[in-house]
Protein backbone atom coordinates (compact mmCIF):
# COMPACT_ATOMS: atom_id res chain seq x y z
CA UNK A 1 0.00 0.00 0.00
CA UNK A 2 2.75 2.50 0.87
CA UNK A 3 4.42 2.48 -2.57
CA UNK A 4 1.02 3.00 -4.24
CA UNK A 5 0.22 5.93 -1.96
CA UNK A 6 3.55 7.55 -2.71
CA UNK A 7 2.88 7.16 -6.42
CA UNK A 8 -0.54 8.79 -6.07
CA UNK A 9 0.96 11.61 -4.04
CA UNK A 10 3.73 12.15 -6.57
CA UNK A 11 1.23 12.23 -9.45
CA UNK A 12 -1.00 14.68 -7.61
CA UNK A 13 1.98 16.92 -6.79
CA UNK A 14 3.13 16.85 -10.41
CA UNK A 15 -0.33 17.75 -11.69
CA UNK A 16 -0.87 20.50 -9.14
CA UNK A 17 2.59 21.94 -9.68
CA UNK A 18 4.89 23.66 -7.21
CA UNK A 19 3.23 26.02 -4.76
CA UNK A 20 4.46 28.30 -2.02
CA UNK A 21 3.02 26.98 1.25
CA UNK A 22 0.37 29.23 2.80
CA UNK A 23 -0.05 28.51 6.50
CA UNK A 24 -3.34 27.00 7.61
CA UNK A 25 -5.25 29.69 9.59
CA UNK A 26 -6.22 27.25 12.34
CA UNK A 27 -9.95 27.21 11.71
CA UNK A 28 -12.38 25.81 9.16
CA UNK A 29 -12.85 27.92 6.05
CA UNK A 30 -16.45 27.75 4.85
CA UNK A 31 -19.39 29.81 3.66
CA UNK A 32 -19.93 32.72 6.02
CA UNK A 33 -16.42 32.73 7.54
CA UNK A 34 -14.79 36.14 7.31
CA UNK A 35 -11.08 35.65 6.70
CA UNK A 36 -10.32 37.54 3.48
CA UNK A 37 -6.57 36.73 3.29
CA UNK A 38 -7.13 32.98 3.70
CA UNK A 39 -10.11 32.92 1.34
CA UNK A 40 -8.24 34.92 -1.29
CA UNK A 41 -5.32 32.47 -1.11
CA UNK A 42 -7.76 29.58 -1.58
CA UNK A 43 -9.48 31.26 -4.52
CA UNK A 44 -6.19 31.93 -6.27
CA UNK A 45 -5.09 28.34 -5.74
CA UNK A 46 -8.39 26.93 -7.02
CA UNK A 47 -8.07 28.97 -10.19
CA UNK A 48 -4.44 27.87 -10.58
CA UNK A 49 -5.33 24.16 -10.48
CA UNK A 50 -8.27 24.44 -12.86
CA UNK A 51 -11.13 24.36 -10.37
CA UNK A 52 -12.49 27.77 -11.28
CA UNK A 53 -13.09 30.25 -12.53
CA UNK A 54 -13.64 31.80 -9.11
CA UNK A 55 -13.81 35.51 -8.35
CA UNK A 56 -10.71 36.39 -6.34
CA UNK A 57 -12.49 38.69 -3.90
CA UNK A 58 -11.74 37.15 -0.48
CA UNK A 59 -15.40 36.22 0.07
CA UNK A 60 -16.27 32.55 0.62
CA UNK A 61 -19.66 32.26 -1.05
CA UNK A 62 -21.52 29.56 -3.01
CA UNK A 63 -19.23 29.98 -6.03
CA UNK A 64 -16.10 29.30 -3.97
CA UNK A 65 -17.77 26.42 -2.13
CA UNK A 66 -18.63 24.75 -5.44
CA UNK A 67 -15.03 25.15 -6.59
CA UNK A 68 -13.76 23.62 -3.34
CA UNK A 69 -16.08 20.65 -3.85
CA UNK A 70 -14.73 20.27 -7.39
CA UNK A 71 -11.19 20.24 -6.02
CA UNK A 72 -12.11 17.69 -3.35
CA UNK A 73 -13.68 15.43 -5.96
CA UNK A 74 -10.72 15.65 -8.33
CA UNK A 75 -7.70 15.49 -6.05
CA UNK A 76 -6.57 13.22 -3.18
CA UNK A 77 -5.14 14.25 0.16
CA UNK A 78 -1.38 14.25 0.75
CA UNK A 79 -1.48 10.48 1.41
CA UNK A 80 -3.28 9.72 -1.83
CA UNK A 81 -6.62 9.09 -0.12
CA UNK A 82 -9.95 10.60 -1.25
CA UNK A 83 -10.93 13.94 0.22
CA UNK A 84 -14.36 14.37 1.75
CA UNK A 85 -16.44 16.35 -0.75
CA UNK A 86 -18.18 18.78 1.60
CA UNK A 87 -17.02 22.24 0.53
CA UNK A 88 -15.33 22.81 3.90
CA UNK A 89 -11.61 23.52 4.13
CA UNK A 90 -10.02 21.97 7.18
CA UNK A 91 -6.35 21.07 7.61
CA UNK A 92 -6.63 17.99 5.36
CA UNK A 93 -8.02 19.89 2.35
CA UNK A 94 -5.72 22.84 3.07
CA UNK A 95 -2.68 20.53 2.92
CA UNK A 96 -3.95 19.09 -0.37
CA UNK A 97 -4.21 22.63 -1.76
CA UNK A 98 -0.94 24.09 -0.48
CA UNK A 99 1.24 21.13 0.54
CA UNK A 100 1.69 19.21 3.78
CA UNK A 101 4.13 21.76 5.20
CA UNK A 102 1.35 24.38 5.09
CA UNK A 103 -0.79 22.51 7.64
CA UNK A 104 0.01 22.02 11.35
CA UNK A 105 2.11 19.03 12.34
CA UNK A 106 2.62 18.16 16.00
CA UNK A 107 4.65 15.20 17.21
CA UNK A 108 5.47 16.08 20.81
CA UNK A 109 4.01 17.42 24.02
CA UNK A 110 5.61 19.43 26.81
CA UNK A 111 3.70 17.53 29.51
CA UNK A 112 5.85 14.87 31.24
CA UNK A 113 2.72 12.85 32.03
CA UNK A 114 1.51 12.83 28.44
CA UNK A 115 5.02 12.07 27.17
CA UNK A 116 5.23 9.15 29.59
CA UNK A 117 1.78 7.81 28.67
CA UNK A 118 2.66 7.88 24.97
CA UNK A 119 5.95 6.10 25.64
CA UNK A 120 4.11 3.38 27.56
CA UNK A 121 1.50 3.09 24.79
CA UNK A 122 4.23 2.75 22.15
CA UNK A 123 5.85 -0.04 24.17
CA UNK A 124 2.57 -1.99 24.02
CA UNK A 125 2.11 -1.84 20.24
CA UNK A 126 1.94 -5.42 19.03
CA UNK A 127 0.23 -6.83 22.13
CA UNK A 128 -2.43 -9.26 20.92
CA UNK A 129 -5.38 -11.01 22.48
CA UNK A 130 -4.84 -14.69 23.18
CA UNK A 131 -6.81 -16.18 21.53
CA UNK A 132 -7.82 -13.45 19.03
CA UNK A 133 -11.34 -12.13 19.61
CA UNK A 134 -11.46 -13.30 23.23
CA UNK A 135 -10.80 -9.97 25.03
CA UNK A 136 -8.27 -12.01 27.01
CA UNK A 137 -4.54 -12.59 27.21
CA UNK A 138 -1.82 -11.92 29.81
CA UNK A 139 -1.44 -8.22 28.98
CA UNK A 140 -5.13 -7.63 28.27
CA UNK A 141 -6.09 -9.21 31.58
CA UNK A 142 -3.71 -6.79 33.28
CA UNK A 143 -5.29 -3.78 31.58
CA UNK A 144 -8.75 -4.88 32.72
CA UNK A 145 -7.71 -5.63 36.29
CA UNK A 146 -6.22 -2.13 36.44
CA UNK A 147 -9.71 -0.60 36.22
CA UNK A 148 -11.27 -3.16 38.55
CA UNK A 149 -12.78 -5.50 35.95
CA UNK A 150 -12.66 -9.29 36.08
CA UNK A 151 -11.05 -10.41 32.78
CA UNK A 152 -13.31 -13.47 32.74
CA UNK A 153 -16.18 -11.12 31.87
CA UNK A 154 -14.91 -10.66 28.31
CA UNK A 155 -15.05 -6.87 28.56
CA UNK A 156 -13.95 -4.48 25.79
CA UNK A 157 -10.62 -3.07 26.90
CA UNK A 158 -9.74 0.08 24.91
CA UNK A 159 -10.52 2.38 27.86
CA UNK A 160 -8.68 0.08 30.26
CA UNK A 161 -5.64 0.27 27.97
CA UNK A 162 -5.65 4.08 28.11
CA UNK A 163 -5.87 3.99 31.91
CA UNK A 164 -2.98 1.50 32.05
CA UNK A 165 -0.74 3.81 29.98
CA UNK A 166 -1.36 6.77 32.26
CA UNK A 167 -1.16 4.69 35.44
CA UNK A 168 2.28 3.35 34.55
CA UNK A 169 3.50 6.78 33.44
CA UNK A 170 2.24 8.41 36.64
CA UNK A 171 3.92 5.71 38.72
CA UNK A 172 7.21 6.30 36.90
CA UNK A 173 6.90 10.03 37.65
CA UNK A 174 6.02 9.39 41.29
CA UNK A 175 2.69 11.17 41.04
CA UNK A 176 -1.01 10.38 41.29
CA UNK A 177 -2.73 9.27 38.11
CA UNK A 178 -5.41 11.89 37.26
CA UNK A 179 -7.20 9.70 34.69
CA UNK A 180 -10.71 8.55 35.58
CA UNK A 181 -10.53 4.88 36.56
CA UNK A 182 -13.10 3.22 34.32
CA UNK A 183 -13.43 0.63 31.60
CA UNK A 184 -16.24 2.58 29.93
CA UNK A 185 -15.45 4.95 27.07
CA UNK A 186 -18.44 7.26 27.32
CA UNK A 187 -18.37 6.93 31.10
CA UNK A 188 -14.81 8.29 30.98
CA UNK A 189 -15.95 11.31 28.96
CA UNK A 190 -18.90 12.08 31.25
CA UNK A 191 -16.94 11.71 34.47
CA UNK A 192 -13.95 13.68 33.21
CA UNK A 193 -16.19 16.60 32.30
CA UNK A 194 -18.01 16.35 35.65
CA UNK A 195 -14.63 16.56 37.42
CA UNK A 196 -13.60 19.64 35.45
CA UNK A 197 -10.88 17.89 33.44
CA UNK A 198 -9.98 19.83 30.29
CA UNK A 199 -11.94 18.55 27.30
CA UNK A 200 -12.41 19.61 23.70
CA UNK A 201 -15.79 18.80 22.22
CA UNK A 202 -15.95 17.39 18.71
CA UNK A 203 -17.72 20.52 17.46
CA UNK A 204 -14.94 22.73 18.80
CA UNK A 205 -12.16 20.48 17.50
CA UNK A 206 -13.73 20.30 14.04
CA UNK A 207 -13.78 24.10 13.80
CA UNK A 208 -10.28 24.57 15.30
CA UNK A 209 -8.25 21.45 14.53
CA UNK A 210 -5.06 22.99 15.93
CA UNK A 211 -6.46 22.49 19.44
CA UNK A 212 -5.78 18.75 19.21
CA UNK A 213 -2.34 17.78 20.51
CA UNK A 214 -0.22 14.66 21.15
CA UNK A 215 -1.20 12.97 24.38
CA UNK A 216 -4.88 13.81 24.10
CA UNK A 217 -7.35 10.96 24.51
CA UNK A 218 -9.92 10.71 21.72
CA UNK A 219 -13.48 9.58 22.43
CA UNK A 220 -15.79 8.10 19.79
CA UNK A 221 -19.42 7.09 20.23
CA UNK A 222 -19.85 4.07 17.97
CA UNK A 223 -23.62 4.12 18.25
CA UNK A 224 -23.64 0.51 19.42
CA UNK A 225 -26.37 -0.67 21.83
CA UNK A 226 -25.65 0.21 25.43
CA UNK A 227 -23.75 3.38 24.59
CA UNK A 228 -20.49 1.68 23.66
CA UNK A 229 -17.61 3.71 22.30
CA UNK A 230 -13.97 3.56 21.34
CA UNK A 231 -10.93 5.43 22.63
CA UNK A 232 -7.18 5.72 22.28
CA UNK A 233 -4.23 8.10 22.47
CA UNK A 234 -3.25 10.74 19.93
CA UNK A 235 0.47 10.29 19.22
CA UNK A 236 0.85 12.83 16.39
CA UNK A 237 -1.25 15.31 14.45
CA UNK A 238 -0.22 15.55 10.80
CA UNK A 239 -2.12 17.96 8.55
CA UNK A 240 -5.48 17.27 10.15
CA UNK A 241 -4.86 13.53 10.42
CA UNK A 242 -4.17 11.63 13.61
CA UNK A 243 -1.52 9.05 14.35
CA UNK A 244 -3.05 7.10 17.22
CA UNK A 245 -2.20 4.20 19.51
CA UNK A 246 -5.29 2.17 20.36
CA UNK A 247 -6.10 -0.95 22.30
CA UNK A 248 -8.84 -3.43 21.42
CA UNK A 249 -8.64 -2.47 17.75
CA UNK A 250 -7.24 -3.73 14.45
CA UNK A 251 -5.79 -2.35 11.24
CA UNK A 252 -9.24 -1.19 10.19
CA UNK A 253 -9.74 0.75 13.42
CA UNK A 254 -12.94 -0.84 14.66
CA UNK A 255 -13.73 -1.43 18.32
CA UNK A 256 -13.72 -5.03 19.53
CA UNK A 257 -10.44 -5.64 17.68
CA UNK A 258 -7.65 -8.02 18.55
CA UNK A 259 -4.72 -6.00 19.85
CA UNK A 260 -2.80 -2.76 20.35
CA UNK A 261 -2.11 -0.99 17.06
CA UNK A 262 -0.60 2.26 15.85
CA UNK A 263 -2.98 3.71 13.28
CA UNK A 264 -2.85 6.66 10.89
CA UNK A 265 -6.28 6.52 9.30
CA UNK A 266 -8.29 8.83 11.57
CA UNK A 267 -8.93 12.51 11.00
CA UNK A 268 -9.75 15.11 13.61
CA UNK A 269 -13.18 15.43 12.02
CA UNK A 270 -13.82 11.67 12.43
CA UNK A 271 -13.91 12.02 16.23
CA UNK A 272 -17.57 12.52 17.11
CA UNK A 273 -17.46 13.07 20.89
CA UNK A 274 -14.22 14.86 21.68
CA UNK A 275 -10.78 14.82 23.28
CA UNK A 276 -9.65 14.71 26.90
CA UNK A 277 -6.50 16.59 27.92
CA UNK A 278 -4.82 15.47 31.15
CA UNK A 279 -1.78 17.64 30.45
CA UNK A 280 -3.43 20.98 31.21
Amino acid sequence: MKPRRKTQRARAATFLGAVTPVRFPGHIIQVGVEDPPAVLAVQRRLNAVGCGPVDEDGVFGPQTRAAVQMFQARFPDVDGQPLKVDGLIGAVTWAALFGQSAAPNRDRTSSPLLQGALAVAASQVGVMEKPPGSNRGPEVDGYLRGVGLDPRGGFPWCAAFVYFCFQRAASQLGRTNPVVKTGGVLDHWARARAKGISTITAAKAHMAETLVRPGHIFIIDTGAPGGAGHTGLVEEVVAGKLVTIEGNTNDGGSREGVGVFRRNGRRVRDINVGFIDYGS
